[in-house]
């Protein structure tokens, strides 16, 4: 391996020597302080190694990996999402008497199992990396393991995964017995030489759609969500809401646009059909819920169901729309997680609506942060969520996908419902609990931080999105 390699995969060395220095610390010295110090240190390297990558890319590192301006810019948001993560559950296990600095090694591989997957080019790769994410997911689940909806989510997600991991495989099984090869771009050649898809490679691709419609949590592969997201920890549940999610878009962005899968009518047909069901169901069963975790899990399936109207629009276009819609979307929920996360308790994570209820007369700066990323969930002006769906409706009328952007428009309005919900109860005056009979935790320092930067993130995105965008732009080109 030459000298560029090395370079070009610095941040995966980084991640990956970084979890092995805190595991090794952790064997020495149990201290929660150190274990989060070093592991925040390590992100700061990674994301410090980016620069030197970006200039050898793009560059292909053996035929498994490539590195290239795309890979780099998911390199960098799974860093930055997953110092957030580490950030806010620093001050959430604060308040757990549990062992809490095996977290910090849990979520340092799962963000290298993601940073895998957005540069994989090769079938070996993808379920490499899918899989050192889902294993150290499974476990994260859990890790409020006297709890038993967190025992729970854990076993739920690890034999739902189980089961969609099977269907990738012999969907990938199917592809490379039809095609002899398991490179994304040597299956273009062979569909193209090939003419019309052979029949063989249609199942596969199908198959493989289970797969990333699991870790997607689209419809029907949804069902795990709203359990696991209300059994794990918020920390969890943010990185899973967030970086799991962004690292599998960006790896069906790659595969569907390098493989030549995503102009085959039956793909776009199938998607678009998934994208319908998922704006739908999740918006609609969001209406019923009184639990806010379970909410904003039944809002993610509708998200993912918006992002997947930019992936049928398709080109240069769609998938800078369906990237930057991915951004603000995960700064949002990043954001809704770390309020919940801040406000939850040893006993229990604050998930019920009647734990926001007056929350502005008593906390107004966290009650206005959660308004913000509700706001930007529900695609309201001056925030980051807005110009997500401005831009995939643009990208969406270009591409003429009429009725996606009208199921859009429609569950968009379905949605609003809910998230103003959530925004009454905070600004309720009614039946407020006092501090003296409902005490509310102090926000840790690392929690607080981190919501400061994020709502400012969120509204530099929705005012000024000019810096982003042209960075987007250059990292989607490959796609045109």
């Amino acid at each position: 391996m030459s000298s560029a390699d090395l370079v070009a995969l610095l941040p995966l060395i980084v991640l990956g020597a970084t979890s092995v220095v805190v595991m090794l610390a952790i064997s020495l010295r149990r201290s929660h302080a150190l274990t989060a110090g070093l592991s925040l240190a390590g992100l700061a390297v990674a994301f410090w190694s980016l620069w030197p990558a970006a200039g050898v890319v793009p560059l292909q590192v053996t035929p498994l990996l490539i590195v290239d301006r795309f890979a780099l810019y998911y390199f960098g948001l799974i860093i930055a999402a997953t110092v957030a993560v580490v950030l806010m559950g620093y001050g959430y296990f604060e308040r757990h008497d549990v062992r809490r600095e095996e977290f910090y090694v849990l979520i340092l591989v799962a963000a290298l199992g993601s940073a895998v997957l957005v540069a994989s080019n090769h079938f070996v790769s993808f379920f490499l990396g899918l899989e050192i994410l889902s294993v150290t997911l499974y476990a994260l689940s859990a890790y409020l393991a006297d709890r038993e909806i967190a025992l729970e989510a854990g076993m739920k997600y690890l034999v739902l995964a189980a089961a969609s991991a099977a269907f990738l495989l012999f969907g990938m099984a199917l592809v490379y017995a039809q095609t002899g090869t398991m490179e994304f771009p040597a299956i273009a050649r062979d569909l193209v030489s090939g003419g019309a898809a052979h029949i063989w490679i249609l199942a596969g691709v199908a198959f493989m759609v289970t797969g990333f419609g699991f870790k997607l949590a689209v419809v029907p592969f949804h069902l795990w969500t709203p359990d696991v997201y209300q059994g794990a920890p918020a920390p969890v549940t943010a990185f899973i809401a967030s970086v799991s999610k962004g690292a599998m878009f960006a790896i069906l962005l790659r595969f569907f646009y390098q493989s030549g899968s995503r102009d085959l009518h039956a793909t776009l047909l199938i998607f678009a059909i998934i994208a319908i069901a998922s704006m739908f169901t999740g918006n609609l069963l969001a209406l019923f819920q009184n639990n806010v975790k379970r909410i904003l899990a039944y809002s993610s399936v509708a998200h993912l169901g918006y992002l997947l109207v930019a992936f049928e629009a398709g080109g240069a276009m769609g998938a800078a729309a369906g990237t930057f819609y991915l951004t603000a979307y995960m700064v949002t929920t990043l954001g809704a997680f770390g309020v919940i996360a801040a406000l939850s308790s040893s006993e229990r994570d604050a998930e019920d609506i009647d734990d926001y209820r007056g929350l502005f007369w008593r906390r107004p700066v966290l009650a206005t942060v959660f308004t913000a990323m509700l706001f930007s969930l529900a695609g309201i002006p001056l925030t980051a969520g807005f110009l997500g769906k401005f831009y995939t409706i643009a990208a969406g009328a270009n591409a003429s996908v009429w009725v996606l952007l009208f199921v859009l428009v429609l569950t968009s309005v379905i949605g609003l419902f809910y998230y103003l919900r959530l925004v009454v109860a905070l600004f309720a005056t009614e039946d407020i609990p006092t501090d003296a009979e409902q005490p509310l935790p102090a926000v840790p320092a690392t929690g607080g931080l981190t919501l400061a930067v994020l709502a400012f993130v969120l509204i530099w995105m929705g005012v000024y999105p000019h810096v982003i965008l042209n960075v987007i732009h250059a990292a989607t080109s490959i796609f045109a």
